[in-house]
């Protein structure tokens, strides 16, 4: 069987760049082929998927950790599983932090009253009860900030950043109310982290570091950010009222969602598939990533249901606590740190399930070549490339460990609009891309987990 999978590399390893690969090589077509495009017409003819998203977000709502909604949410999926027939399931428990948002407003005093919308960050300390009033620094640009820090003293610092990437700009969301209070801000206030505004504030985690005072953080309007902006630009001088109750709480236990399909030669040898379970605490985590979860989730009983058993243990997970904490993904790691060896490969699927274009893969060159040859499995779908560098944030702390790491591309165009705001909700999702989704996800799972030998890992120094 060894030399099979080295026949695959050579025929395939060529293939390097993000541009589909040669034609799928004869072994693997001959084995595969037919049981994936079984794969795949099964997930498109089935609509269950959607409907028990949307059964899930419905119910349930937003799925923040340390409330009750989301341990409701975790209760009924694990019955659902249980019920789907699938193997070793069951809820491994994690303490994940407990933030609570409370009462917020913002409002412009000057030049005039104006209600404003605003989300606090996850995290953020509270207002005094009477709320902080203060002129208003619009800035560009931590350097801009840095620039201008004689002037910031005693006021609310707004950055105003214009969306570029997600990683480039969310740097303000994230370290904005730092560097605000190292200017001496008594408050900041982000734009939201978007291309595309509808009047819709997004919300996210942000830091504080030792030593640095602690101010309030908030989210306002792409078109509040514009507005002062022009009012600071023309001399007016504008002037914010902000009050926030946010707090902090001890913590409070929550789960990681484990279920199985289980191999039929070497179970102990797993290929993890999941999303996270939690969400924030607005909107309805539909996007974010409920249906990340229903499409790993779905893959896996989609295969138990075609009777389609590999080799290896598929393991889907729900992680819990990604949005503030990461919590679920550091437990998972160390509570099966002894079977990271046996990690064959973790796939994430946490950017939305719109329609799938690939996946992302870090590893070794050889299982880039093998996982490129596979994906040409998912031709029918048009979900045939694969991008060198992927994988998620909750798998990455096993793919520290060593375990190759895949993430799902899919049509991003959208998932920004909606990132993190009361507008992430069932509607912004189709059941037929959903269905792409979980067809592209469980033909990768199943065709690596039934591989002769495991994808071969990065050797040491290499």
């Amino acid at each position: 069987m060894k030399s099979v999978i080295a026949t695959l590399i050579t025929l395939v390893v060529l293939t390097a760049g993000t541009a589909p690969a040669q034609p799928l090589p004869d072994t693997l077509r001959a084995r595969y082929e037919a049981i994936a495009q079984r794969i795949i017409d099964a997930a498109l003819a089935d609509s269950s998927a959607f409907a028990r998203l949307s059964y899930l977000v419905d119910t349930f709502g937003p799925r923040f950790s340390g409330t009750p909604q989301l341990e409701r949410a975790i209760d009924w999926v694990l019955e659902a599983m249980r019920r789907d027939g699938l193997e070793n399931v069951r809820g491994d428990t994690v303490m994940v932090p407990r933030w609570v948002r409370g009462n917020e407003a913002l409002e412009l005093r000057h030049p005039y009253r104006k209600k404003l919308a605003v989300l606090g960050l996850g995290g953020s300390v509270a207002t005094p009860p009477e709320g902080i009033e203060a002129e208003v620094l619009v800035v560009r640009s931590f350097e801009e900030l840095e620039a201008r820090r004689d002037e910031a003293r005693g006021r609310i610092v707004v950055f105003n950043v214009p969306f570029t990437t997600y990683g480039e700009t969310v740097r303000y969301r994230v370290l904005g109310a730092v560097a605000a209070a190292r200017a001496g801000a008594v408050a900041s206030l982000v734009r939201s982290v978007t291309p595309r505004s509808l009047y819709t504030p997004h919300t996210g985690g942000m830091r504080y570091e030792e030593g640095v005072p602690r101010i309030p953080h908030a989210a306002l309007t792409v078109e509040d950010a514009e507005l002062l902006q022009r009012l600071q630009d023309r001399g007016q001088r504008p002037r914010l009222w902000l009050y926030m109750e946010a707090q902090t709480l001890p913590d409070v236990p929550s789960r990681n969602v484990v279920a199985e399909l289980v191999g039929r030669e070497r179970p102990e040898e797993i290929v993890v598939v999941g999303g996270h379970i939690d969400s924030w605490d607005v909107g309805q985590g539909a996007m974010d990533d409920a249906g990340g979860c229903v499409a790993a989730w779905e893959a896996v009983r989609l295969l138990k249901r075609l009777g389609l058993r590999p080799r290896r243990t598929i393991r889907v997970v729900l992680w819990t606590n990604e949005e503030n904490g990461l919590r679920g993904a550091l437990a998972y790691r160390d509570r099966y740190r002894g079977e990271l060896d046996r990690h064959v490969l973790a796939i994430e699927s946490d950017a939305g399930v719109f329609r799938p274009e690939g996946f992302g893969f870090t590893g070794s060159p050889e299982a880039l070549a093998l996982v490129r040859a596979v994906a040409r499995l998912l031709e029918p779908i048009r979900a045939d490339r694969v991008w060198e560098g992927g994988g998620g944030a909750d798998i990455s702390p096993l793919m520290r460990e060593g375990v190759p790491g895949m993430g799902l591309r899919v049509d991003g165009s959208r998932y920004f609009w909606y990132h993190h705001t009361d507008a992430d909700t069932i509607d912004k999702l189709d059941p037929h891309e959903l269905n792409l989704c979980i067809a592209a996800l469980a033909v990768m799972a199943y065709v690596i987990a039934d591989l002769p030998e495991p994808l071969p890992r990065v050797t040491a120094g290499g």
